[in-house]
């Protein structure tokens, strides 16, 4: 199916380019959540008539990220979690919890943006955790995970 990209999607392509995905990933997720139109005459007509609207909301969304990642940047994040003797968690420390922490420190970031590639936290220390606030901007903060007794 071809659809015109109504903003920018990671691995697809840019603001405005015409590409061809499966079907079901055209209806299931990129239409009904905005990011892409079908690629008709009418929608192409319409979609050059809002670029300028278009690419100046695109560019102030990147803008608010960049300010949130300037004042996220190198945060420290203390989670205390309860834990055996040998340092193992009684459960885990997941993308939920860091998302509450977060909010708690005046930062509103869904859950859904915290990337935690080899999964929850198991034990205590300190991890690296990226958080996406845009397509392009990236935070780099650290979780330290303590043990309650």
């Amino acid at each position: 199916m071809q659809v015109i990209l109504m903003e920018k999607v990671v691995n697809l392509g840019q603001l405005g380019e015409v590409v061809k995905v499966k079907d079901g990933y055209a209806r299931n997720f990129l239409i009904p959540q905005g990011k892409a139109k079908r690629a008709t005459e009418a929608n192409l007509a319409q979609f050059e008539a809002r670029r300028a609207e278009l690419e100046k909301a695109q560019a102030g969304s990147l803008a608010a990220a960049q300010e949130q990642l300037e004042k996220m940047e190198g945060l420290m994040l203390q989670i205390s979690q309860k834990a055996g003797v040998d340092g193992r968690l009684f459960g885990s420390v997941t993308n939920g919890d860091i998302a509450a922490a977060l909010k708690a420190q005046g930062f509103d970031v869904p859950k859904s943006h915290i990337r935690l590639p080899q999964g929850p936290f198991k034990q205590i220390g300190d991890y690296p955790v990226d958080i996406a606030l845009h397509t392009d901007v990236v935070a780099h903060i650290t979780v330290s995970v303590l043990g309650e007794g």
